[in-house]
């Protein structure tokens, strides 16, 4: 069975004719590409151009592992606020792979900056601008350890930089979404469209992710894109607050990557009145906003958990804090009892509360109200008194399970989105490098 996107996201979501793709609008001063350097072997396509002929503001948030790629390393390094391009590659992390990794990305920067500017030079005022290697951003995924595979990347760049497309139509973006497919089983993407002033602001965002998912992200990338003009220390105050209740409430299966990113790019061809501080009202509905298309993004990663079949929304109120009510919340999500539960379709509701005493935090047993669905499972420290758990097991055959644990120790609530584990959970990743 695989979950419906239409289920779980949006319903007002306009999807396109490649099924649970969702259309998304062009980028003014964006251009983007995508083709194969064969890193797969199979010729897939596996190396994403994105371009910004005039620049842009840029924020990004990265992984807090200690082990980081060499391309999270580079972005640390130089640190900009204002790009120009972002290469993404995938099946090969360029983690632990020496000093060899980090000379071959350094070698594929000096290509791409030289190929862009020669791209900028084949207008008839000539070279614009010439692109150095501090305008550049990479991205890496997939196998750690393994040598990185710079020659084959830096020979595509050539055709990757003669494809970039500024009419991204929806062929474009799947071709570039599906660029950075992983273990993925389907591309994503998300759109979303506000005002700022009375300027229409278009966003869209595109993500990879499917398994590793956790509170500091882990596996997973996701660019965003808008034509908003907002400047880079706004964009990085919103994004930080935005993730905290998308990106970083989901999980698969609790571990946290090395490669992780999201950033966000803004070419400001929207030209809004301008933004001189992040409490401004007019960056209210562009919050909202971009809240909405990471949450599309976030759901549609657990949806593809790796070997996924239910989709699990746990909402933990009546806490002190959100810290407590996230900590309970993570706790039940990343239990492999619970979640094998899920999978089976199994009532056993004893392994929410269980996963809810192993949180760390200070709960009171007795206090604790279950629900799953619209069902009362337990309260005052046992089962409640109209639990029949042949409703609950008719109820967990459906594919979006809901979670509420009601901790009645203040007013605050967090909420928490997972999967199951299933057997394929198990032979996906046992043999993910065939």
């Amino acid at each position: 069975m695989t979950l419906n996107l239409k289920n779980l996201l949006n319903p007002k979501v306009k999807l396109s004719k490649m099924g649970e793709f969702q259309e998304l609008q062009p980028i003014a001063g964006l251009e983007i590409s995508a083709v194969s350097a064969d890193l797969y072997g199979d010729g897939r396509d596996d190396l994403a151009l994105f371009y910004f002929k005039e620049g842009c503001n840029f924020a990004g948030v990265y992984t807090t592992s200690k082990v980081t790629s060499a391309s999270i390393n580079w972005n640390l390094k130089i640190r900009r606020h204002f790009v120009k391009a972002l290469m993404v590659n995938t099946k090969n992390a360029n983690v632990f792979t020496g000093i060899k990794g980090a000379q071959g990305l350094k070698e594929i920067a000096h290509t791409l900056a030289k190929a862009l500017t020669l791209k900028s030079s084949q207008t008839p005022k000539g070279v614009s601008e010439v692109v150095k290697i501090t305008d550049l951003l990479f991205a890496s995924t997939g196998v750690i350890g393994e040598e990185f595979p710079y020659l084959k990347i830096k020979n595509r760049i050539p055709e990757l930089v003669k494809k970039l497309r500024t009419q991204q139509n929806k062929f474009v973006w799947f071709k570039v979404a599906s660029a950075l497919m992983t273990t993925d089983t389907r591309p994503k993407v998300a759109y979303e469209e506000t005002k700022i002033g009375n300027k229409i602001i278009k966003i869209s965002g595109i993500a990879k992710g499917s398994g590793m998912i956790a509170p500091s992200m882990a596996t997973m990338l996701s660019f965003i894109f808008t034509d908003a003009n907002i400047p880079s220390v706004f964009l990085k105050a919103i994004l930080k607050k935005v993730i905290a209740t998308t990106f970083n409430s989901i999980t698969v299966d609790s571990d946290t990557s090395t490669n992780d990113m999201v950033g966000i790019f803004a070419t400001g061809k929207a030209k809004n009145l301008k933004i001189y501080n992040v409490l401004d009202p007019k960056l209210q509905d562009f919050e909202k906003a971009l809240h909405r298309l990471c949450l599309n993004l976030a759901k549609q990663i657990v949806v593809d958990g790796e070997g996924a079949k239910k989709f699990i929304t746990i909402n933990v109120i009546g806490a002190r804090s959100q810290a407590m009510a996230k900590a309970v919340g993570f706790s039940i999500a990343n239990s492999p009892l619970f979640k094998t539960a899920m999978a089976s379709g199994d009532p056993n509701w004893g392994r929410i509360i269980m996963a809810c005493g192993k949180s760390g935090e200070n709960i009171v047993a007795n206090k604790i109200q279950l629900k799953i669905g619209e069902y009362l499972v337990a309260e005052q420290g046992k089962a409640a008194k109209d639990y029949k758990e042949s409703e609950v097991k008719e109820y967990m055959k459906w594919d979006s399970i809901n979670i509420e644990v009601n901790l009645n120790l203040g007013n605050v609530s967090y909420t928490v989105y997972t999967c199951d584990f299933t057997h394929d959970y198990i032979d996906i990743n046992a043999n993910y490098r065939n």
